[in-house]
């Protein structure tokens, strides 16, 4: 099971490192075999006339690409929880609570004008 949790698990680091590309690559070649061997095995039922045309053979790659295409991103569009924040955002800097968000939001309900802001006057 650790090596599928390798294979499958989004790693965090930016661009292209040695074990992401060889996982992409690990990846790709599962998929040519997975799809290689459905199609010598569909080859042997009586779909074989329809997967030797164009359409057959468009179909057949569409139900098999659209299922593996997650399988295929996983290192390409990394999660929402394993990206890391902005530097100057305020997750970064710790955050603040939704309860004092929503004191903050609250302090000021029903005055039309907005907020003070910081710094005083000038």
């Amino acid at each position: 099971m650790n090596f599928w949790r390798w294979l499958t698990t989004p790693d965090p680091h930016p661009g292209f490192t040695r074990s992401k590309l060889l996982r992409l690559a690990l990846r790709l070649f599962l998929f040519v075999l997975v799809a290689t061997l459905l199609s010598s095995l569909l080859s042997l039922t009586p779909l074989s006339p329809y997967l030797n045309t164009w359409w057959g053979s468009l179909l057949f790659v569409l139900l098999l690409y659209i299922p593996a295409a997650r399988f295929l991103n996983v290192d390409t569009f990394v999660p929402g929880r394993f990206q890391r924040p902005a530097p100057g955002s305020n997750a970064a800097q710790g955050g603040t609570s939704t309860l004092d968000k929503r004191r903050e939001k609250n302090r000021y309900a029903g005055v039309r004008k907005p907020p003070p802001r910081t710094g005083g006057r000038r």
